[in-house]
């Protein structure tokens, strides 16, 4: 389909090279340490957890057409039946 799909988070390159062999991913993971391209996107949120703030990063995909632009955003993504529905939706682009 001539997609390229990258990972990006905050986390280090130690720590995607880890996950990569753990998982057995093909695709690459990009590090973020100093969260540039995630305030760039705007995932950088306000979270609670046991009752204290802090802020982390809201799991979401943007498919980006061929011009560049965003052509679709699913924030709060959840893993099961992601993949298939970003799927369906690049094979209809």
């Amino acid at each position: 389909m001539g997609a390229i799909v990258y990972g990006v988070s905050k986390d280090s390159v130690n720590s995607h090279e880890k996950f990569v062999t753990k998982y057995n991913l093909s695709l690459p993971l990009l590090s973020d340490v100093d969260k540039t391209v995630c305030e760039a996107y705007g995932v950088l949120k306000e979270k609670l957890n046991f009752g204290k703030t802090y802020l982390g990063v809201v799991r979401t995909t943007f498919v980006i057409a061929r011009d560049g632009k965003i052509a679709e955003i699913y924030s709060k993504v959840k893993v099961p039946g992601h993949a298939q529905m970003v799927l369906d939706f690049v094979n209809k682009m």
